[in-house]
This record gives C-alpha cells, sequence and structure tokens, in this order.
C-alpha cells in the first residue's frame, strides 16, 4: 500500500476543492449577504489542510495499485464530507452544530439530499448556493473531475476511475484514454446542467434559482432554494422540465456520449435498461396517478397526474423533489415509491438505489432458476442487450444485494436503538442508502429532530450508498490489508 502517495493525491484533491469555495464567495460578495468571512476563511482552511499533506509527499510519485484506488477513494470522500462542513461551522447563519453541519455537507456531496436545515427561504443566498453546487460536484463524482487533470500532474487515473464510477460496467471506457473518458462525461454532464438551467429560466425561474435548481436536478440531488422545493414555484411548466431532466440524468452518461457523437437515438432505443428503467418509471406513475384520483386526493384528473408523475419520477430517480408531502398521501403509494427508489437509476448514471440494471438482472436470474427446477441441465443464459453475462456478473449482483441489505439491516436496527421508531428509521435508511433524501414518519420533511448518534449513522449510510457498499465495505476486510 503506498500510503505516502495516497497522502499526496489526498493533498492535491484537497487543494482543488478549495477552489470551489471560489463561486459561493462571489455570490457571497454579489449579494453583499454578510458570508464572505466565512467562505473565505473555509476555503483558505481547506487550502492549507491540503497543503500541509502534500508537501511532505510532493516528490513520491508511484503509481497506484487497485487498492490503492480504494482506499484513496474512500479516504477522499470523507474527508471532503469533513472539509465541505468548514462553511458550514463558521457561518452564523444557519447555526449549525459540527454534527449537522458534516451531515448537510456529506448529503450535499453524496447527492442524497436529506437536510438538517430549516427556513431557506431567508437563507444568505450565498450559503444556498453553496448547497446547490456540492451536490453538483458530487453528482459525477469531483474524483472524476480530478482524474481529468491528473495526467497533467503526473498521476494515472484508472485505479480511482474503477472504484468510484457506479455499476456493474465501470471497467468500460469511452475513449481509449481515462482522462479522455472523464472530460467526455463531465462535458455531457455540463450540458445536460446548462440546458436544465436555460430551460428553468425561460419557464420562469430567477437567475439564481435556476443555477441552483439545474445544479440539484442533474445531479439529482434533491436540495432546493426553498422550503416548498420545486413546489414553491406553483408551475406545470418547471414541473415538466424538472421530469424531463430527472429522467435524462437517471440514464447511463455513457449512453448521452454515444448518442451525441453518433447523432441518433439507437444507444437509447436498443438499450435494455434504459427500457427497463422507463417502464418502471411508467408503471409506478400510472398506478399513482390513479390511486391519487382514484381516493380523490385530487379531484381533478389534471392535479392528480401532476403530482403523481412528479412524485413517481422524482422518488424513482432518487431525485427527492417534492411538489407536494408524498409521506402523507393515501394508502400504499408512500411506501410504494420509497420501495422505488431501492431499484433507483441506471448505472453510470448520477442516480441512488441499486440500479436498474442490477434488479434487472436479479430478476433475469430468479427466472432462470424457476426454469431449471423444471430443466435442470438446460443451459439458459442471461442476457443484456442481447449479450449473455458471466456468471461472475451474475455473482457479484448477488453479492452486491445481500451486502447492501445485510449494511440496511445493521444500520436500521442502530437507529432503533437510539429511540427512533420503526417507520422512521426503515424510512430514513432508505433514504439516505438510496441517496433520496425526503423519507416517512419523523423525516418526511427534514432530519432536524433526530439524535447525533443517528446523523452520523446514516452519514456513513450516504457513503455507502455513494460509493455502491463495496467500495467502503472491503476497507473492513482482513483481505484487503493483507501484504
Amino acid at each position: 500500500m503506498h500510503f505516502i502517495s495516497i497522502q499526496r493525491l489526498l493533498g492535491i484533491l484537497l487543494m482543488i476543492f478549495s477552489a470551489t469555495l471560489l463561486p459561493p464567495l462571489v455570490v457571497a460578495w454579489l449579494y453583499q449577504d454578510g458570508q464572505i468571512h466565512d467562505f473565505l476563511t473555509g476555503m483558505l482552511i481547506v487550502l492549507l489542510l491540503g497543503l500541509m499533506m502534500w508537501l511532505p509527499a510532493r516528490r513520491h510519485k508511484k503509481d497506484l495499485r487497485v487498492r490503492d484506488g480504494f482506499l484513496l477513494v474512500v479516504l477522499f470522500w470523507f474527508v471532503l464530507g469533513l472539509a465541505g462542513a468548514v462553511p458550514f461551522v463558521v457561518a452564523d447563519n444557519p447555526e449549525l452544530s459540527v454534527t449537522d453541519a458534516i451531515f448537510e455537507s456529506f448529503s450535499g456531496l453524496t447527492t442524497t439530499g436529506a437536510t438538517v436545515i430549516t427556513g431557506l427561504d431567508d437563507l444568505p443566498e450565498s450559503i444556498l448556493f453553496y448547497r446547490q453546487q456540492l451536490q453538483w460536484l458530487g453528482g459525477m463524482g469531483i474524483i472524476v473531475l480530478a482524474v481529468a487533470i491528473m495526467p497533467m500532474l503526473g498521476v494515472g487515473g484508472m485505479q480511482l476511475y474503477r472504484a468510484e464510477t457506479p455499476g456493474p460496467h465501470k471497467d468500460a471506457k469511452l475513449t481509449p484514454r481515462i482522462a479522455e473518458t472523464a472530460k467526455a462525461l463531465w462535458y455531457i454532464y455540463a450540458g445536460l446542467t446548462l440546458a436544465c438551467g436555460v430551460s428553468y429560466w425561460m419557464a420562469g425561474m430567477s437567475a439564481f434559482d435556476a443555477i441552483g435548481h439545474s445544479f440539484s436536478t442533474v445531479a439529482i440531488g434533491g436540495f432546493s432554494t426553498h422550503d416548498h422545493s420545486i413546489g414553491y414555484f406553483q408551475s406545470s411548466t418547471i414541473e415538466l422540465i424538472a421530469v424531463v431532466f430527472m429522467l435524462l440524468a437517471g440514464m447511463n452518461f455513457a449512453l448521452h456520449f454515444m448518442a451525441w457523437r453518433n447523432f441518433s437515438l439507437k444507444p437509447y432505443l436498443f438499450d435494455t435498461e434504459v427500457r427497463a428503467y422507463l417502464g418502471v418509471l411508467f408503471l409506478v406513475t400510472a398506478i399513482t396517478v390513479g390511486y391519487l384520483y382514484y381516493t380523490d386526493t385530487f379531484i381533478f384528473f389534471d392535479d392528480a397526474l401532476h403530482a403523481g408523475l412528479f412524485q413517481a419520477v422524482s422518488i424513482g430517480t432518487t431525485t427527492g423533489f417534492t411538489t407536494a408531502e408524498y409521506s402523507v398521501w393515501p394508502g400504499f403509494l408512500p411506501v410504494m415509491l420509497l420501495f422505488v427508489s431501492f431499484i433507483g437509476g441506471c448505472a453510470g448514471s448520477t442516480g441512488g438505489g441499486m440500479k436498474v440494471i442490477r434488479f434487472w438482472l436479479l430478476i433475469k436470474q430468479g427466472h432462470r432458476e424457476t426454469v431449471r427446477l423444471i430443466h435442470p441441465n438446460a443451459q439458459i443464459p442471461v442476457k443484456v442487450n442481447s449479450k449473455p453475462m458471466p456468471d461472475r456478473v451474475i455473482d457479484a449482483v448477488w453479492g452486491f444485494f445481500a451486502a447492501y441489505v445485510g449494511s440496511f439491516v445493521v444500520i436500521m436496527l442502530f437507529l432503533m436503538a437510539t429511540g427512533l421508531d420503526q417507520v422512521t428509521a426503515f424510512s430514513a435508511v432508505a433514504a439516505c442508502m438510496n441517496n433520496l433524501g425526503p423519507g416517512l414518519g419523523g423525516v418526511g420533511a427534514n432530519y432536524v429532530d433526530l439524535n447525533d448518534p443517528a446523523k452520523w449513522a446514516l452519514s456513513f449510510a450516504m457513503m455507502l450508498g455513494r460509493l455502491e457498499i463495496f467500495t467502503l465495505l472491503i476497507l473492513f476486510t482482513r483481505a484487503f490489508w493483507r501484504r
């Protein structure tokens, strides 16, 4: 294990992150909201920490191995979560404890959208912008951004990319060089963000709100600049724009790249995962809209359609925007929507959850085992995009599912041991591990009333979900540390 090289890279990445505090600093200056000193202090603290880590190790430039990449990714997300909390700690508005500041930072960077801040409409603009920017940076993964420029620093990035990029297709490259791959992903990401922001602005949002909400929409984060989230604007046009870009952000960004490069929609039309993704969301939307109208929750069908479509897509893609308090909807709807977030977005997207491709492979494998009961000797391949999947991939999906369920149960039991009721504990873990945000019960609106141990446990759950379980859990195995 090359600990000195890892220390060097952590220092570099922290210094890069300190530069991301410049935009909210500029916002604080433009709006004169009294936060200039706070962001300047935060930027200097993070920069100095990065320098202190980098200077002693600046001459160590050994290539990373796979296990080094895993350790660096986990350490960086942990350190970055702490560094991102600095502006919240030093700010007077809002006044947050260290635990709350770290929770908010982790929630932003992991694009979870769970918040411990209330009274958003009265917060300084720079703090609001900073929360949105945290989600945007975390959406595609700030490490992939760093990988794009690391060749200039003499650092190979493939190990980081494999560890950071989610989904079972993480070894795939869009371009021959990993740096070019990272740049391609960020061009698509930035292009979608720009298109989303312009669309919001043309639909009636202020420029500030349009930029902020485009950040959290494309990142599938769910943070808003208003307490009532997207519902604040009372605009069906804005809701429709949000639905379109949430759907796009929930798809594999490699497909966006291929479609853009070939000027063709074929990458979407012939992709098994995209078809399953859209099929699940269509079915959930139909059920939600029909039940809302059937139970007279909304008297007019148009209202049921708007609310049902928006919430089904928002929760299904793990974005977490709201136009209504879905947690108090009648019958089974809140629980059904929460369970849909376990499926989440596509692999290689900014969405959370277990990913559609894993869900689809679990169904296909279950069907194969059922058929094998009748035909024990039959050779029945599991196919995705008409290509048979290796048994190693199927085994990995089952292993992921087992680790996911096991981690979920342990964290939920811990939350219940701290005093949370069953509904709140279950939904809080689901919302944080799936990087969704809003839950049910005591976390339906926010996470303010949770005790500190629960907030730390949920911060860990956010990292588990963001790094897709194995990247983090592998550090707790003997094999990882064995020479």
